[in-house]
């Protein structure tokens, strides 16, 4: 069992920052991926960062270049950086952790979830 629980939303203007944090506790193995996700009101949930099980990051092209996912293996906490956000960034922002994950942005390949963290971009 993992549980998650992310911080760190709120409302920024267009071309701001914001760094998203969750916090990670439980049965998490070295097998495991912790991703981000994101879910604007009528979308479906769409993978925004991840990293791996071996390391690797993975981003989705709309945010390449402007967030950067990592994580503190000591503290147990994932991070997403996000810069020169847009107003189409806006969204409720989920951390996520699945073991074996092999599509990397597919939401169906992680089982554990946060509650969620509205972040909103105005122009």
């Amino acid at each position: 069992q993992v549980h998650l629980e992310e911080s760190g939303g709120g409302s920024v203007q267009a071309g701001g920052s914001l760094r998203l944090s969750c916090t990670i506790s439980g049965n998490s193995d070295r097998w495991y991926s912790v991703a981000w996700f994101r879910q604007a009101p009528k979308n479906e949930r769409e993978g925004v960062a991840v990293i791996a099980s071996d390391q690797s990051t993975t981003y989705a092209d709309s945010v390449k270049g402007r967030f950067t996912i990592s994580k503190d293996n000591a503290k147990d906490i994932l991070y997403l950086q996000m810069n020169s956000l847009k107003p189409e960034d806006t969204a409720v922002y989920y951390c996520a952790a699945g073991r074996y994950v092999a599509d990397h942005l597919a939401n169906y390949e992680y089982h554990y979830w946060g509650q969620g963290t509205q972040v909103t971009v105005s122009s």
